[in-house]
């Protein structure tokens, strides 16, 4: 853990040390020592372990240190819920969906597996995610029983799924900016609430910073889609590891479509400002210094 006592909190340590242990334990959830078929386990782990930006467990984690907890206590949950967002992507990424053909530069799941494996590889890993839950070393019941069910609301129809529903019912059709942010506040940001709010419950967080972190978490859900669609606009195809341009290609809604460049930046600031105004209170000794600096990385980030 990074030191929380030092002038200056080394945010680019604090998340490559992260990182390594997230890998490790990800890597760790479909070893060969669980018995699975040996192609699904292949398909599981492909999409899984694709070096992806691991954004959700760090949130879980910094949370649960936030709240007070361990890492140790939360790591379970923080890989259950990369599965989660694994397993919407590969289903996502399907021909009666998006049709993807590339993520992250690299062949989708079902162009190397083919459509059926990765529907099952995408089911098997929401289940899996749940075990893992459970498995959650330290962690009294009542919490566990609270993390399962704000993870799940995250996950299905209120969450996730309704936001996936809207987009794709609104996919060719002109919407307004009350739309666009259901979606992303449900699509995205229902799985990014349920990070921060499922390890701030391990650590025994009270609903006071239960209720910031909410406030927080929606407010970096937004600065990444936003980001994401500038990203997606004027970054090209080698740097983002997709079609340039994608969404507004297939006549997605974006927020460049609805605000213009100018307006997406100030939402962002605004944004960006009200996070922070929500978490300082809680950043005695630094404690909220990962959260803090991570909305700062979302917004700097170029890929």
């Amino acid at each position: 853990m990074a030191s929380k006592n030092s002038d200056k909190f080394e945010f680019t340590k604090y998340i490559g040390d992260r990182r390594v242990q997230i890998e490790e334990a990800l890597d760790q959830a479909l070893s060969l020592d669980i018995d699975m078929p040996n192609t699904l386990r292949e398909s599981m782990r492909y999409s899984l372990l694709n070096d992806g930006k691991r954004l959700r467990p760090i949130l879980c984690l910094a949370a649960c240190e936030l709240a007070g907890g361990a890492v140790d206590q939360a790591m379970l949950t923080a890989v259950a819920l990369e599965m989660i967002h694994t397993s919407a992507l590969i289903h996502d990424d399907l021909p009666p969906m998006n049709n993807y053909d590339l993520r992250q530069g690299r062949p989708t799941n079902h162009k190397v597996y083919g459509e059926a494996m990765a529907i099952l590889a995408g089911n098997s890993l929401l289940v899996r995610a749940f075990e893992m839950i459970s498995r959650s070393p330290g962690v009294p019941a009542e919490r566990l029983l609270a993390v399962v069910g704000e993870i799940s609301l995250a996950s299905g129809a209120p969450g996730l799924m309704g936001g996936q529903v809207v987009d794709l019912e609104c996919e060719g059709k002109e919407v307004n900016l009350e739309t666009l942010e259901y979606i992303h506040l449900h699509k995205t940001g229902s799985l990014l609430r349920a990070s921060v709010v499922s390890g701030a419950i391990i650590g025994g967080a009270d609903e006071n910073l239960i209720e910031a972190l909410r406030v927080y978490a929606k407010c970096i859900c937004l600065v990444f889609q936003i980001s994401d669609d500038i990203l997606d606009f004027t970054a090209n195809a080698e740097v983002l590891g997709k079609t340039d341009g994608r969404d507004l290609i297939a006549d997605k809604s974006a927020y460049l479509k609805l605000l213009g460049l100018a307006r997406c930046r100030r939402r962002v600031k605004s944004l960006v400002t009200e996070s922070k105004q929500a978490l300082e209170p809680y950043n005695q000794n630094g404690l909220a210094e990962p959260l803090l600096a991570l909305i700062d990385y979302i917004v700097n980030r170029t890929e």
